[in-house]
């Protein structure tokens, strides 16, 4: 099976399992994740990670026939996917080690925080393919590099090390290779332990900022919406009754 579902208290950890082939994924593995994603709503926290030497090396194209392949019907398959981890009810982690291209690439940029190995590989490869960049790679190199450095990557299919990608503004931090998982569980299980409610809500906000491109002002009064909707919560209430009693909250999660 090329995903395997692990738990640990809120937090459940997916783990790309096909290291023979760098976890690359097919369509069957696509459905497969897509339905381990649906089976973990309800966890406080997500870790995503690939199983050996490569996080994902992107779409398992060693049996695919050029003459008879489908590229759309994969990539929306993927799409729909990418859809339900943006919009996980969670705050959601992944682990980078290695190759992270492609369909891989396109899982860290809808995942919420990023952490990456100093060795990871990270860019275009489908020259070599005469492919074109997908998964949103377009848009997350030219938010974050500018025109002239994603193009130079898509031209020469150079990869960036883990700490050229997070220099660049790309991801979250850069961690040695030998560490990155253990951080990144540590940090998805303190992070576990929150106002959930309230991190889903931030999410939600920077996603518009990220997608309407909404200015300051609207920005202010969707945080205000968002505050008064908290405000109801049992969390806010313990939060704020932990801070009266000069103690440390404990969230349940709602």
């Amino acid at each position: 099976m090329p995903v395997r579902s692990e738990h640990s208290d809120d937090v459940v950890e997916l783990v790309l399992d096909w290291p023979q082939k760098l976890n690359a994924l097919d369509l069957e593995a696509l459905l497969e994740l897509d339905a381990a994603l649906e089976r973990a709503e309800g966890a406080r926290a997500l870790v995503l990670r690939g199983e050996g030497r490569a996080f994902c090396a992107g779409r398992d194209v060693s049996e695919v026939d050029p003459a008879t392949d489908d590229p759309r019907g994969y990539l929306d398959t993927f799409t729909a996917l990418l859809h339900r981890l943006a919009e996980f009810p969670a705050p959601t982690f992944a682990a980078a080690t290695g190759a992270c291209l492609g369909v891989g690439l396109g899982i860290l940029i809808a995942t919420d925080v990023v952490y990456v190995a100093d060795t990871a590989r990270i860019g275009s490869p489908f020259a070599a393919l005469g492919a074109a960049l997908d998964s949103g790679a377009h848009a997350l190199f030219v938010e974050r590099l500018g025109t002239h450095r994603a193009l130079d990557l898509i031209y020469t299919g150079e990869l960036m090390s883990g700490a050229e990608a997070v220099a660049s503004g790309l991801f979250s931090r850069v961690v040695p290779a030998d560490e990155v998982v253990g951080f990144t569980r540590e940090k998805a299980a303190a992070v576990a332990a929150g106002p959930t409610a309230a991190f889903v809500a931030e999410k939600r906000l920077i996603a518009r900022v990220r997608d309407e491109r909404i200015g300051l002002w609207q920005s202010m009064a969707d945080e205000t919406d968002a505050q008064v909707a908290l405000s109801a919560t049992a969390d806010y209430a313990e939060g704020f009754a932990a801070f009266r009693q000069k103690r440390r909250p404990r969230f349940a999660g709602r």
